[in-house]
């Protein structure tokens, strides 16, 4: 397969990390590779607390890696685009952003309670418990992750 990328957008609390999470386990359990990317626009996302050896390192200004027996964990104080970000991680089959919704990326803007239309202009496809119908944007029944799974297969783009 293919490297691909696809995005989710939404407000907050509408059901992007819950579908993106059931989508993720989907595709591991096939053998995909998945690398998800979250979007911090607050800047309040906390890896690392005073006290912690990392975060001594980290306040010296330097860029910090910590191995783990489970996981490997970067810390830097550049800000980078995804396109940067993305160079630094080569084994993955498909990669799937959470925000950005500027980024030109396919996207599913993802719906579990109240529509909001102001998300349309930039999606491509709707993921939802009711059904929508708008211009050109496709319709995914949040019921249905098969179907959801098949749509991201066929218009996530390639890398």
């Amino acid at each position: 397969m293919k490297r691909k990328i696809i995005a989710f957008s939404g407000p907050s609390n509408s059901g992007k990390t819950t579908l993106i999470t059931k989508i993720a386990n989907k595709f591991i359990q096939e053998g995909l590779k998945i690398l998800i990317i979250k979007h911090d626009p607050s800047d309040k996302a906390q890896f690392d607390f005073n006290g912690k050896d990392s975060f001594k390192f980290f306040q010296t200004g330097a860029e910090v890696m910590v191995l783990s027996p489970t996981r490997t964990t970067f810390f830097s104080h550049q800000q980078r685009n995804i396109l940067e970000s993305l160079k630094m991680i080569d084994d993955f089959d498909l990669c799937m952003v959470e925000g950005l919704k500027n980024l030109d990326l396919p996207r599913i803007s993802v719906f579990c309670k109240k529509i909001d239309e102001d998300y349309f202009a930039f999606s491509n496809a709707i993921a939802s418990y009711e059904k929508i119908e708008y211009k050109n944007l496709q319709w995914l029944d949040l019921n249905d992750l098969e179907s959801i799974c098949a749509y991201i297969l066929k218009n996530a783009k390639n890398l």
